[in-house]
């Protein structure tokens, strides 16, 4: 125990904060699946796991744009659709592929590359802009990939020709629709598990975490504390913003994928307005440019609601004001120096001890 204290003393203040996320995110999974496997969960709280995966990769990914670049993002739950409905339709056309969790895997990787080109067409010209204009450009992006997806119909026609059509498609003599406009892909098969899930949490903080830490990422940060500053030393805001907002694109169009295939169907309603402000309460409400508090708020905003409906009524009261008193805590310096006290103490309980003069004798 003595010698893990002393290596671990002797890291780097950021690489041990990275590894107390990834500890921490191990040990909830480890303490889940016990939970789960030993039939403790209920039902509602373990059909939730996989759900929580999702919003935990969303909120990163987010803070990565609001958090890290300065920029706000109100568009993310259009990526999410993007990455649900390719990585669906993907499944669809694909599922003899190996095992389910292959076939899952892949669908994610097709869901992110997708959302990805989309980012970067979409960040080509809405990176030019700055502050208010571009948080309305993004949430304009996200309702018009909804309202597109909405009218969409892809399918085979009874002569198995492939058709893609803004109205309505025929099936007769047999055919099959695979997007069927409003109503979304149905007769999914569930492939989502909360272990993979886990994988992508894992994966997700470890692109995030070498970004942040390369020099990209610094350069990244330095725009955002001065931009006039950064761009007279020869970088490139614009550049630099379009990595970090690609990459989150990638990252949440992966999410997606894993929130489509945990359903038996998806509908283009479940990624409206509404759910890109969730997911950017996740990230304010646990601090931007904080994972930690990320990962912590999307577990208890999304558990919480369901938790409570046998309150009815008071249920949202209930939620308000643990709202209001997580945006108390980290918004306030009170709750900051509590949460500055808390963190201090995990620090020494591994930091290395100091040998006493007794000690230093006896040696």
């Amino acid at each position: 125990m003595e010698k893990i204290k002393m290596k671990f003393g002797g890291m780097k203040k950021s690489t041990k904060q990275d590894l107390i996320t990834y500890g921490m995110v191990t040990l909830l999974f480890v303490l889940f699946q016990s939970l789960a496997g030993a039939g403790v969960l209920s039902r509602s709280l373990s059909g939730q796991l996989v759900p929580v995966c999702v919003y935990i990769v969303a909120a990163i990914s987010l803070n990565l744009v609001v958090g890290f670049s300065g920029e706000l993002s109100l568009g993310h739950a259009g990526f999410l659709s993007i990455g649900a409905f390719s990585g669906a339709v993907f499944c669809k056309l694909f599922s003899g592929i190996g095992s389910d969790t292959l076939c899952l895997i892949l669908a994610m990787i097709c869901g992110g590359i997708v959302a990805g080109i989309f980012g970067f067409l979409i960040g080509i010209p809405v990176l030019r802009l700055r502050g208010d204009y571009l948080a309305i450009v993004t949430l304009a992006f996200g309702e018009i990939i909804r309202n597109l997806i909405n009218c969409v119909y892809l399918g085979v026609d009874g002569k198995g020709r492939w058709f893609f059509s803004f109205g309505k498609a025929s099936e007769e003599n047999g055919g099959t629709t695979i997007i069927n406009g409003p109503m979304g892909i149905t007769g999914n098969e569930k492939l989502s598990t909360f272990a993979v899930g886990f994988g992508l949490i894992i994966f997700t903080l470890f692109i995030v975490f070498n970004l942040i830490h390369s020099k990209t990422g610094r350069a990244i940060m330095a725009i955002r504390d001065n931009r006039i500053a950064a761009e007279s030393i020869g970088l490139s805001a614009t550049g630099f913003k379009m990595t970090a907002f690609v990459i989150s694109a990638v990252l949440t169009g992966m999410a997606g994928t894993l929130y489509a295939m945990n359903y038996a169907s998806v509908a283009p309603i479940k990624f409206g307005f509404n759910q890109s402000v969730l997911i950017l309460i996740f990230v304010v409400l646990g601090g931007m440019g904080n994972i930690n508090g990320s990962i912590i708020a999307a577990i208890i905003l999304t558990v919480l609601p369901e938790q409570l409906r046998g309150v009815g009524d008071f249920r949202m009261l209930i939620y308000a004001l643990l709202l209001i008193s997580m945006m108390l805590i980290t918004q306030s310096d009170k709750g900051r120096m509590l949460m500055g006290k808390i963190s201090a103490k995990l620090k020494n309980l591994f930091a290395p001890k100091n040998k006493t003069a007794k000690e230093e004798s006896a040696e």
